[in-house]
């Protein structure tokens, strides 16, 4: 499979809740991010991810309707102005193959139409090397290192990078 040539975005659905199962569910997946989500957690993501407009997307083959992961976007304040925030999934199966790019390369596309936010933040793990490769090879900027909490009462390191989403 190529990257972006077979890379398709679609809406978070009714029946999508295997997929937070095998992504913020598995302690494998999660080892950046402060570990597995409980059930109850997954359920209240999937309440708000099915909802109309909720900027969260299940990645898909094209070709096969094969999910592949999921990749989302979000609002935040971030040092006193009001960003957006992204996030992305691969399943274990698909990894290494750009998928996770090209997701997050027609993401971006979607976000600029929005129009609502100038940046689009990344705040992956400062030793998640792929996440920080896909933050580089999409045209995010490196603001620094900072401390981030997530989840809630979990402080990790993480790497802020800022994608201008249009000129002010």
């Amino acid at each position: 499979m190529s990257g972006e040539t077979h890379i398709g975005l679609e809406p978070w659905g009714t029946s999508d809740f295997w997929l937070l199962e095998q992504t913020v569910g598995s302690p494998e997946m999660m080892r950046h991010l402060g570990g597995a989500e409980t059930h109850e957690r997954m359920a209240q993501r999937q309440e708000r991810f099915e909802q109309p407009g909720s900027g969260m997307f299940k990645i898909v083959d094209e070709t096969t309707r094969k999910a592949l992961g999921s990749v989302g976007f979000w609002e935040r304040r971030w040092r006193s102005v009001d960003v957006y925030e992204t996030g992305w999934f691969v399943l274990p199966g698909y990894q290494g193959r750009g998928i996770a790019t090209a997701a997050t390369g027609k993401l971006i596309q979607l976000v600029k139409e929005d129009g609502r936010r100038r940046f689009l933040h990344a705040f992956p793990a400062v030793e998640n090397a792929p996440s920080n490769a896909i933050c580089s090879k999409l045209g995010f900027v490196l603001i620094d290192e900072c401390d981030f909490e997530y989840p809630p009462g979990n402080l990790m390191r993480c790497n802020d990078w800022r994608l201008e989403l249009f000129d002010a």
